[in-house]
């Protein structure tokens, strides 16, 4: 088997053992679907809110900050879905020692860290966001790039690689310190400026949310994108910003798990 095929392989058994256990608790999983989607209608609420009196903020119509929106949630879901959870558990692991039983497997500690637990809810979460998502593109009229649609999904990606790397490095200070795991909070935070039309930012806070921190690049790229056709200044802008990030955020874990090992040893 190949090492790709290994990995799927193994990413394919920990989806179906999270399954499995997830279903066994239905009302928990209820539970958190509804306030998923109860969150989801409050950001749409804000925005037919701030549309009551304008037509257009920051040159975005209505229905294109619902597409924005929406697309900043449908990052979000795919990504606590796929490896959100298991980041936020990475202190604890760290804390109590658990750790060690992934460094002993034959596989990547970084893909098996990062993928064994698997968010059924966001499923039915990320089924809802796309509905919002087509009706927002039909409000349009159409008015959309055909190369936009076809280059969408990649940019999506994108943006999930940008929240993988982002709170990888800030769980990965565990390493170093007790206390990573209130770094969450921060991250829970400053990550919904991502929502929000790049436009309205300007001087040095636009530079610092399309750089060092690329929030205004998550959603806004890829809406726009899809909005108005490819662009190869974003385009390049958020392809090498994810890779810097992926790239900087396995480093950054790699010598957090150095550092692991020579402690326990």
């Amino acid at each position: 088997m190949s090492g790709l095929a290994q990995y799927g392989a193994i990413w394919l058994a920990q989806v179906r053992y999270t399954v499995m256990r997830e279903l066994m608790f239905k009302a928990n999983f209820i539970l958190w679907v509804i306030v998923d989607l109860c969150w989801f209608g409050l950001n749409l609420a804000f925005v037919q809110f701030l549309y009551l009196q304008v037509n257009v903020i920051a040159g975005w119509s209505k229905w294109e900050m619902i597409l924005l929106v929406t697309t900043n949630m449908l990052v979000q879901q795919i990504f606590q879905m796929l490896l959100m959870t298991n980041l936020n558990k990475l202190p604890e692991l760290i804390r109590t020692g658990r750790l060690d039983f992934f460094l002993a497997q034959p596989a990547s500690a970084q893909f098996l860290i990062s993928t064994r637990l698997f968010e059924l809810g966001s499923v039915v979460n990320v089924f809802f966001v796309l509905i919002v998502c087509f009706i927002s593109v039909a409000e349009l009229h159409w008015k959309f790039s055909l190369s936009g649609l076809v280059i969408y999904p990649l940019l999506v990606v994108f943006g999930v690689l940008i929240h993988y790397a982002v709170l990888l490095m800030l769980m990965s200070l565990a390493f170093w310190m007790t206390r990573a795991q209130g770094f969450i909070n921060a991250y829970y935070s400053t990550f919904q400026i991502a929502r929000l039309p790049r436009q309205a930012f300007h001087g040095p806070a636009r530079w610092i949310f399309t750089w060092p921190l690329p929030l205004l690049l998550v959603a806004n790229v890829p809406a726009s994108t899809l909005l108005h056709g490819w662009n190869f200044k974003d385009l390049a802008a958020m392809g090498g910003v994810t890779t810097v990030l992926v790239v900087l955020s396995t480093a950054v874990f790699q010598a957090g798990l150095r550092r692991y090992g020579s402690a326990s040893s």
